[in-house]
């Protein structure tokens, strides 16, 4: 039996994927997530043997908790879910160690099989991102089209994607268990890393690399 978590913010979508593998023979879902944060304790918590998990999750975005995950040398393999073929972010989930990588709008005829190639060890790409990417593969890339995940540390990532959900320095302070002072220095090493001037330019580029939903 293949034990799965579920970690996806919206309740539907959950209930949806639940609904599905709950007619597969050999997979059992034992949790389910709505953050970040609950994905890495449900997983300390259930040991499963795959989560599948959505990119643009509140309090930590799921490419952050892969990360952290990994970090752990936790043996969960980990299947992500995307609402767009975001190569940047496809990249950085094979090199994080992810199990698969689904878009949303196909995630109905492909989970399944998903699941079982993550958890033989095998990585599963929907199709056409594995196109895409073998298209890209021999394209070099200059030094100025360094990604968000190579300027940022992970605290840094964090501190922009709260920002990004409005939460202020004291909540993230709160949130993340450090001073006010330490999240204004997070603050001020984001903005300079990114050359953003304000929060709104922050905001942007939070959106733009998948942090956070466009309509936060």
């Amino acid at each position: 039996m293949i034990r799965v978590i579920l970690a996806d913010d919206h309740h539907m979508l959950r209930a949806g994927l639940r609904a599905l593998l709950d007619r597969v023979n050999d997979i059992q879902v034992v949790a389910e997530a709505e953050n970040g944060q609950q994905a890495l304790e449900l997983v300390e918590q259930f040991a499963p043997d795959v989560i599948v998990m959505d990119i643009t999750m509140p309090r930590l975005n799921g490419l952050d908790a892969a990360r952290q995950l990994r970090a752990a040398k936790s043996p969960t393999r980990i299947v992500i879910l995307s609402m767009h073929a975001d190569l940047v972010s496809v990249r950085e989930a094979l090199r994080i160690g992810v199990g698969g990588y689904l878009l949303k709008r196909s995630v109905a005829e492909e989970l399944v099989l998903a699941i079982h190639a993550a958890s033989r060890g095998e990585t599963y790409l929907t199709p056409a991102i594995a196109g895409a990417l073998l298209e890209q593969i021999a394209t070099t890339v200059s030094p100025g089209a360094q990604n968000i995940f190579s300027l940022l540390t992970e605290r840094e990532r964090q501190v922009l994607q709260l920002i990004a959900e409005g939460y202020t320095n004291q909540a993230m302070a709160n949130l993340m268990n450090v001073s006010v002072k330490t999240v204004e220095k997070h603050r001020a090493n984001v903005m300079t890393k990114l050359g953003a001037h304000d929060n709104a330019g922050l905001v942007r580029l939070a959106i733009k690399f998948g942090l956070v939903p466009l309509e936060t």
